[in-house]
């Protein structure tokens, strides 16, 4: 599949994939459907890219104006694809590429706080519902107004018990799901 940068100072870039199939680059439908939602509300904006993949989805953010993304991936290959992506781009400065555990990322304290976090793991692993209750333990990593937004194929759904995130949202785009939270 062929990945572009949608819109923004990129617009029109064409990204690299990473090999073989551990990734699963989100489609441009579903990425211009996303920021069609957020709007105006990415400029200036942190996010963390936390399962980064082939960075699609911040990138596509620092173009449009977010001030900072950092991404994060366990494997080398997508690491050196984000970089790579960041570089094609030229958004690189504003950026932070960051090398494993999601798990253990959210577990430790935060450095810093995000407005926005996207959750687009590898499929039928429960590591969504893995991510997302460990930032519900951790909530310290989110803004007072941020958004948390997991990305998964429909029949991975199910309500989760949380203690400070709510969800608010769902949008369908065929055999993606995106589901909205925010703090409680």
């Amino acid at each position: 599949m062929s990945l572009r940068v949608i819109s923004g100072s990129a617009k029109g870039r064409r990204l690299k994939s990473v090999p073989g199939d551990t990734t699963r680059p989100v489609t441009d439908k579903v990425r211009q459907a996303l920021f069609n939602i957020l709007s105006g509300d990415v400029i200036a904006s942190a996010w963390w890219d936390l399962f980064g993949g082939t960075g699609a989805i911040g990138i596509e953010a620092l173009s449009r104006g977010a001030a900072f993304v950092r991404f994060s991936d366990l494997n080398r290959q997508p690491i050196e694809v984000i970089k790579a992506n960041l570089q094609l781009c030229g958004l690189s400065e504003q950026a932070e590429v960051r090398r494993g555990d999601a798990f253990a990322m959210l577990a430790a304290p935060a450095d810093r706080q995000f407005d926005y976090i996207y959750i687009a793991p590898p499929q039928y692993k429960e590591m969504w519902s893995k991510a997302l209750l460990a930032l519900d333990a951790n909530p310290a990593w989110l803004s007072a107004d941020a958004w948390v937004i997991v990305q998964i194929h429909p029949r991975e759904y199910r309500p989760l018990a949380l203690a400070h995130l709510r969800e608010f949202d769902q949008r369908k785009y065929g055999s993606t799901l995106l589901v909205f939270y925010t703090q409680q």
